[in-house]
């Protein structure tokens, strides 16, 4: 087993303080939505503490960004630049999530310090980070003082669109938060990703201790990290 340390404990903090941004979101989130049907607390403290968080979360998001742009860790979102090979890359992976995983196959990503995401998810988390994530926070910042952005507003075509858009984001993340946990209990163990948000080390599966596992045993052990945070 080997161990690499692929988790600065920038990101750590970051992943942490993120991930629990959104589920306080997600939860004050609904009891602003559906404020008629549910009474988790009152409507002023659910916008109060949706408003607050969400700035932290802000905040936090630019921290992320500058310190992925000013280092080389940048990297682990870029795809390859071989269409071919990503291409080739990622159904093999896909094949592997849909079908190997189950067989007790071996995960055809090897991690390494600046690849620890696998080309799909690569491609996913360039996608949520510098697309989906930005444009939440953004129209949750023009619902936030409709009066002061009333202009920005009515060029996207009114509050109607900017919070339909915000809502289907949230739909989109509230799915998010709920299959990540079990991406990332696919691991060597139920618990390996996890530890690993917290002490930086993954702990990666010499290949030829992969390829002498049995099926069974395989399906335990010879999966690679498979999930990491609206990530990080």
């Amino acid at each position: 087993m080997t161990r690499l340390y692929v988790h600065p404990l920038a990101v750590r903090i970051w992943h942490w303080i993120n991930a629990l941004g959104f589920v306080a979101l997600i939860v004050t989130g609904v009891q602003i939505r559906y404020v008629d049907l549910i009474n988790w607390m009152t409507f002023a403290t659910a916008v109060s503490v949706h408003n607050a968080v969400g700035w932290v979360l802000i905040g936090n998001y630019f921290v992320w960004l500058l310190f992925y742009v000013f280092t080389d860790r940048i990297r682990v979102y870029h795809p390859d630049l071989n269409p071919a090979r990503q291409w080739r890359d990622s159904l093999r992976q896909l094949a592997y999530y849909g079908y190997g995983i189950f067989k007790g196959a071996a995960n055809p990503h090897r991690p390494a310090v600046l690849r620890k995401f696998n080309p799909v998810q690569g491609v996913i988390y360039q996608l949520v980070m510098m697309l989906l994530v930005p444009l939440q926070f953004y129209t949750g910042v023009l619902l936030w003082d409709l009066d002061r952005f009333a202009g920005s507003v009515e060029f996207f075509g009114g509050v109607r669109v900017v919070a339909n858009v915000h809502v289907l984001l949230f739909v989109f993340f509230v799915a998010f938060i709920l299959v990540h946990p079990y991406l990332a209990s696919l691991g060597h163990s139920p618990s390996a990703h996890f530890r690993a948000m917290i002490t930086g080390h993954e702990e990666i599966e010499d290949e030829a201790d992969a390829q002498g596992a049995t099926p069974l045993a395989a399906s335990a052990t010879a999966r690679q990290p498979a999930g990491h945070s609206p990530s990080g």
